[in-house]
């Protein structure tokens, strides 16, 4: 009898602590399926993000360039050039520095213009060019 008892104390302890360690188990599964859906949601993210990024980029980089003038030839230009004001249209402003990776002008009267395939920093009341970045267009 007194087995009987001993063994009906013991089942009696380990029922609890059995079942309380399946439910835990089943929540730590559960927070892991979580976990994964969430990164699998993060890569995806990111992908669909570098994509647009490549999208815009290329973009940029293959936009057509149109001459100011009929007989126009490019010439590779220094700091210190003077560009002629048809440059200094809206048609030649860039005007997203950062999909150019360009810091933005100190000043209002300076302006990113393109020309040909290269960016010139001018300062727009006398055509000075200030700073060249060549072949930023191919």
């Amino acid at each position: 009898m007194r087995k009987l008892i001993l063994l009906a104390a013991m089942a009696a302890v380990a029922l609890p602590t059995a079942a309380t360690a399946q439910r835990h188990d089943s929540r730590h599964r559960t927070e892991v399926r979580q976990d994964r859906r969430e990164v699998r949601q993060d890569r995806h993210e990111l992908r669909r993000d570098q994509r647009e990024l490549r999208h815009d980029r290329r973009a940029v980089r293959h936009t057509r360039y149109v001459a100011p003038y009929r007989s126009w030839s490019y010439r590779p230009v220094t700091v210190g050039h003077q560009l002629r004001p048809v440059f200094y249209s809206p048609r030649y402003y860039i005007s997203d520095y950062g999909a150019y990776q360009l810091q933005a002008p100190r000043h209002h009267w300076l302006r990113w213009i393109r020309y040909g395939d290269d960016l010139l920093l001018v300062n727009i009341r006398n055509g000075r060019v200030l700073d060249v970045v060549h072949y930023r267009f191919w």
